[in-house]
């Protein structure tokens, strides 16, 4: 029988063979998908967001930790689809034009999938001009922008110009972070939200979703 609670510990600790090997087993079972995600998955990613804000984690166990719900993830995705499971929403995200650092956004990829979300991860060194044409073909409910060096950082606003000249303002929620962001910064160009962290980052986005859908 699947242990869940192996699940729920290899994610925790990042072991991604094990979290697969638990994965396999229950799909052998069939278990379904989705419960497997929302009841044991989202969990311990959450536990390893609220270690991490503890201080009990670092960046590598944030890594290792995101490896393995992305690599369990993927082995339910087809699944889910198959089974006409709407995802919670649609996002688009990437690292601003001149910042090549992804860890960030991965984390909030790896987190935004194992919460449910279809995620379009532009990568980096994104243009404005590559997210408005990714908000018109997509049609996320969500932009998320990353950006990690203070000089690049003016480029988010730049983007969120763009959105508004192309007509697409109203349509997109705008989430940003990354270590030189602040929610003063984020008010200031114009965004929706702002994420401290890659859970953060997460809960803000279910909160946009939940409140369109209402």
């Amino acid at each position: 029988m699947a242990d869940l609670t192996k699940l729920h510990d290899a994610i925790r600790v990042g072991d991604a063979d094990a979290a697969v090997e638990v994965i396999q087993q229950a799909l052998r079972e069939q278990l379904d998908p989705s419960a497997l995600i929302s009841g044991t998955m989202v969990p311990a990613m959450a536990e390893v967001g609220e270690l991490y804000e503890s201080g009990e984690y670092f960046v590598p166990e944030l890594l290792l930790s995101a490896r393995a719900m992305k690599a369990a993830v993927a082995l339910l995705r087809p699944l889910l689809v198959a089974g006409g499971v709407e995802p919670v929403g649609r996002v688009v995200i990437g690292t601003i034009q001149g910042d090549l650092h992804d860890i960030g956004k991965n984390l909030v990829v790896s987190m935004l999938e194992g919460g449910g979300f279809d995620v379009v991860d532009l990568g980096v060194d994104v243009s404005a001009e590559k997210f408005v044409a990714a908000v018109k073909e997509s049609r996320p409910q969500i932009m998320c922008l990353s950006g990690l060096l203070t000089v690049t950082i003016p480029g988010m606003k730049r983007i969120i110009e763009a959105v508004r000249e192309a007509g697409l303002r109203d349509q997109v929620k705008i989430l940003v972070g990354g270590a030189p962001v602040t929610p003063e910064y984020a008010k200031e160009i114009g965004a929706d939200g702002y994420g401290a962290n890659a859970s953060a980052a997460v809960a803000v986005a279910k909160r946009f979703c939940t409140a369109s859908a209402a």
